[in-house]
């Protein structure tokens, strides 16, 4: 039985896994929960479904493992695959956004008072996080990979199965969306 803090290595608790051990799956969930929830939660609106999605990322996983081969970190291919099935949901749903939408447009046609309102309250995480949200979907995964977890331009690359380039770009973007979005909102309430 493992510790909730038992520090095994990735290698072995691929091994154990797949030669049956419970124990040593319930520790890889444990240990990538969070990074399954934060793809999941930027990429899926509708509340009602990220539960399931999340179930479904670690049955997938868990399906998969024989077939990982260990030629990215075990964390970049479980990215991919939360990424590939909340893009499968989305494409079922027709919910796919563009990514060349700018943050003003998607804002008016997509949100309502109470989106500005939690904008307006709260500190500057909050209001960063609400913000975020408001990005096309691209720019909110390559955000959320790459300063929530961490992640290099090579393995966002790997999860998107996007050139690098184009990772830097979005994330150039995104940023700048964000810049442009903050001095709009906050500049003008600090010297009205």
């Amino acid at each position: 039985m493992y510790g909730k803090d038992e520090n095994i290595s990735e290698d072995r608790m691929i091994r154990q896994v797949l030669a049956g051990d419970k124990d040593a799956f319930r520790l890889l969930v444990e240990n990538y929960q969070n990074l399954v929830a934060h793809v999941v939660f930027r990429m899926v609106k509708c509340r009602e479904d990220r539960e399931d999605i999340c179930q479904d990322v670690f049955m997938k996983i868990y399906q998969n493992l024989p077939n990982f081969r260990g030629q990215s970190k075990l964390s970049t291919w479980i990215a991919r695959i939360a990424y590939n099935t909340c893009i499968n949901h989305l494409e079922k749903k027709r919910a796919l956004v563009s990514d060349d939408l700018l943050i003003e447009n998607y804002v008016s046609e997509n949100s309502d008072d109470s989106v500005h309102k939690d904008i307006e309250e709260g500190d500057i995480k909050e209001k960063l996080t609400a913000l975020i949200e408001l990005l096309p979907e691209i720019f909110r995964i390559v955000i959320t990979l790459y300063h929530l977890e961490g992640m290099k331009y090579q393995e966002i690359s790997q999860v998107l199965d996007k050139p690098e380039g184009t990772i830097k770009s979005y994330l150039y973007r995104a940023r700048q969306l964000l810049k442009v979005a903050l001095e709009k909102k906050y500049y003008k309430e600090e010297f009205v």
